[in-house]
């Protein structure tokens, strides 16, 4: 169903406002049917509102159709409501796992919604290969293997792996570099890696040590830690010690991994444990991740929900969202004890494809794991109302010195990056009431091929000119005044795309290059300010650019300096690892991999042959025909493409 749509007549009379409100649900309840399905609460611009599942669509519009007993929030929505939509389903488990995708998909101002929800690392054991490759993976499970996590931190997966590498011998080395090895490398020397790349392990063998891997990360720890255990008792019966130190070593790495873990499980082989704790008009939510009987880390949430939401309507709507894209474990610990537990549980088994367990725990150490969890929850919340408190002061105080309207909701940070003009690099950051929200970070890699080596103007000109040209297209142009608070919830924080705040790093140049974008895309009023490093470049004494004013420098000791120095280093941060992250791997490329006819196997045919690509570029055609392996056809497509330039 679709929100009804007044019409100018010929005379261009003004339009009607759009009917909203009790009536013009109770206009669709007779229509519904009685089984489950998802509905969405739509306003007169076409906004989703509200996503909601229900046993009976009927019975729970018709409850939306008159005002009385609900909450203020409830209220508000109703009242904003001019149209639904409705997507009937077989099962009110189908009707549930819908529901979470949308409210992810969708953002409704009035649902609980899971924010910084960036994805968490794994642990992937490639396949498909010559040999399988241990790696930390993040991103779309989209490459072909096994994975197993998730992980809180990247830290985690890089101290698992390092024990894993010395407890199982696998590779880790990129593709590249294993089909170009011709002896064995540093980590086979140190004992981390096996060397299949140089027949050192036979293939059997190798997919041995890569089975107790998965083994021992599917939850089979124990097993594999017996195992190992055996084979190191008997190699020492048999007089071969060598063998039963490998043995032992390996048992010492596994040990590692599990005594480095914070919290010690007994009884706990897989789970996810979450607590909630509310306070302030905020809710935190801690998640702990338990896998093989280890604690491979936790990470706090804040998800965005009304004030009125009991704690066990909050957790039980963030998890549903939480599990839309992850992996779920056999068991999932509560704090609170939320509605449909059991029809959570189904839909949880239905996606994970095994089946979920999902309890609230009263006593021994499972209630222990939750109590360390909301203990957790308790002091992550305390820590951001703090610090909630002084950045909201922060932002104050950038409004006044930089004569601001209001205290900045988004702040956008441009810098650039590059050595020489080389792989040159954009950044923006962003920065707001709650700090930096690093999943809005951009980076953009210059493309302009006319562009001078190291034209930092040009750059920005570029990168700001991309960035609001996009944004017009997306967001349209922004809005001279601030949005009406009197329909919205109280704590809504919607995201808002235009910046209230531009910086640059840079001086009076990059300020007028900024400008002129500006007036080139017709943005007006742009507030933007350009930071000035001080003399011989002295933190403390930067020189601020504003367009209409003349320069200015703050007090040292001014917290609005100290912010505005926080807020460019962070910039300058991300724009030097993006540029490194480019260099790297434009340094990495082979130029073997671009001569199209050219796999693996033939590429490493012509490395063991030569020892390496440059000396590949080199070779005479008579020589690339005489390479093991390589035909004449290849090889004149190898010297074509090296010669083809100059002419040869």
């Amino acid at each position: 169903m679709t929100a009804e749509t007044d019409q100018h007549d010929q005379h261009e009379a003004p339009a009607k406002p759009a009917r909203t409100g009790p009536a013009v649900i109770a206009g669709m309840v007779r229509r519904l049917p009685n089984g489950p399905g998802v509905y969405r609460m739509v306003d007169a611009a076409g906004e989703v509102l509200y996503v909601g599942k229900a046993r009976s669509l009927k019975k729970r519009v018709a409850s939306y159709a008159r005002i009385g007993g609900q909450t203020n929030r409830i209220v508000r929505m109703i009242a904003e409501t001019a149209s639904m939509e409705f997507v009937s389903t077989e099962t009110e488990t189908e009707a549930l796992l819908l529901e979470a995708n949308l409210i992810k998909r969708l953002r409704p101002r009035y649902n609980v919604l899971l924010r910084d929800d960036k994805s968490f690392p794994y642990i992937l054991i490639t396949r498909g290969g010559d040999a399988a490759r241990i790696v930390k993976h993040r991103g779309a499970r989209n490459r072909k293997g096994d994975y197993f996590g998730p992980f809180a931190s990247a830290g985690a997966v890089d101290r698992t792996i390092n024990a894993l590498q010395r407890a199982f011998l696998l590779r880790s080395c990129s593709d590249s570099v294993y089909e170009s090895r011709t002896r064995p490398c540093l980590l086979y020397q140190i004992k981390r890696c096996a060397a299949p790349c140089t027949g050192e392990i036979a293939p059997e063998a190798y997919e041995r040590l890569v089975g107790e891997a998965e083994d021992f990360l599917s939850g089979k720890s124990r097993a594999v830690r017996e195992d190992l255990a055996r084979q190191m008792e008997a190699a020492a019966e048999n007089l071969e010690f060598e063998t039963a130190a490998v043995y032992r070593d390996r048992l010492a790495a596994l040990s590692h991994v599990q005594s480095h873990q914070g919290i010690n499980v007994r009884t706990v082989e897989e789970a996810d444990v979450f607590a909630i704790h509310q306070d302030g008009g905020q809710s935190c939510i801690q998640v702990f991740f338990f896998r093989t009987g280890q604690n491979w880390g936790n990470r706090a949430y804040f998800p965005r929900a009304d004030k009125s939401l009991e704690p066990a309507e909050v957790l039980g709507s963030f998890i549903a969202q939480f599990y839309d894209d992850k992996p779920c474990p056999k068991l999932v610990l509560l704090s609170d004890k939320i509605e449909d537990t059991d029809l959570l549980a189904e839909a949880l088994a239905i996606r994970a494809g095994h089946k979920v367990q999902v309890s609230v725990p009263q006593r021994g150490e499972k209630r222990e794991l939750v109590a360390h969890a909301l203990a957790n929850a308790r002091e992550a919340l305390g820590r951001r109302l703090a610090e909630s408190a002084s950045q909201a002061r922060l932002l104050k105080g950038l409004a006044e010195t930089f004569g601001l309207d209001e205290a900045p909701r988004r702040i956008e940070v441009y810098d650039n990056s590059h050595i020489m003009g080389s792989s040159p690099v954009g950044a923006m950051i962003v920065a707001g009431p709650e700090g930096f929200e690093k999943g809005q970070y951009r980076k953009f890699n210059i493309k302009s091929t006319d562009l001078t080596p190291g034209d930092d103007y040009a750059m920005m000109r570029e990168v700001l000119t991309r960035r609001f040209t996009r944004l017009l297209k997306e967001a349209g142009p922004a809005s001279e005044e601030p949005p009406s608070s009197e329909s919205a919830p109280q704590d809504d924080d919607t995201e808002t795309l235009w910046p209230d705040l531009i910086l640059i790093d840079g001086g009076p140049g990059q300020l007028s290059a900024a400008s002129a974008v500006m007036a080139e895309l017709g943005i007006e009023n742009a507030p933007l300010v350009a930071i000035a490093k001080g003399l011989d470049r002295d933190a403390g004494r930067e020189e601020f650019h504003i367009p209409g004013r003349k320069p200015f420098r703050l007090a040292p000791r001014d917290p609005v300096l100290y912010f505005v120095q926080r807020l460019r280093d962070e910039a300058h941060r991300f724009a030097i690892g993006s540029h490194r992250a480019r260099r790297k791997k434009a340094m990495a490329a082979n130029p073997l991999d671009e001569i199209a006819g050219v796999g693996p196997t033939r590429k490493r045919a012509l490395l063991r042959h030569f020892g390496s690509a440059k000396a590949v570029s080199r070779a005479g055609l008579a020589d690339l025909e005489a390479t093991p392996g390589i035909s004449a056809q290849t090889a004149r497509a190898v010297y074509d493409h090296f010669h083809e330039k100059s002419g040869d």
